[in-house]
């Protein structure tokens, strides 16, 4: 399994990471309760969700990729970088850090684009 395919995984179990920050969610109607959360336990729900939405874009791109080319070093650098940008972002989004977390998810973004772009022109 290549480098990128192990990023995939990771990408994966970053929604559960984030999640396990939150507090006070009633078991019975946890989407319900979502909404009354707050501080922490309201941005830790956000990065949670906010994972979900940015990991199928990354896996097609990791796959398509593969599929296309075949392992390679630059897209398992690629992919690399993106799970330490998501890892940021999810850091700034529990300190609270709005033009940083955006900034990292911009970043973020444009490796999955990197990704593909690179792909179609190698």
């Amino acid at each position: 399994m290549t480098v990128a395919f192990w990023c995939i995984l990771a990408a994966a179990l970053l929604p559960y990471v984030a999640f396990a920050k939150v507090s006070g969610l009633e078991q019975r109607t946890p989407r319900i309760a979502a909404t009354a959360l707050e501080g922490l336990s309201a941005r830790a729900n956000g990065a949670h969700l906010n994972a979900f939405e940015a990991f199928a874009p990354f896996a097609a791109a990791v796959i398509v990729s593969h599929i296309v080319e075949g392992a390679s070093g630059t897209v398992d650098a690629l992919a690399i970088a993106f799970i330490v940008v998501r890892l940021a972002h999810m850091a700034f989004y529990l300190l609270d850090r709005p033009p940083l977390r955006s900034a990292c998810f911009g970043i973020g973004f444009l490796l999955v684009i990197a990704i593909f772009v690179q792909t179609a022109f190698h």
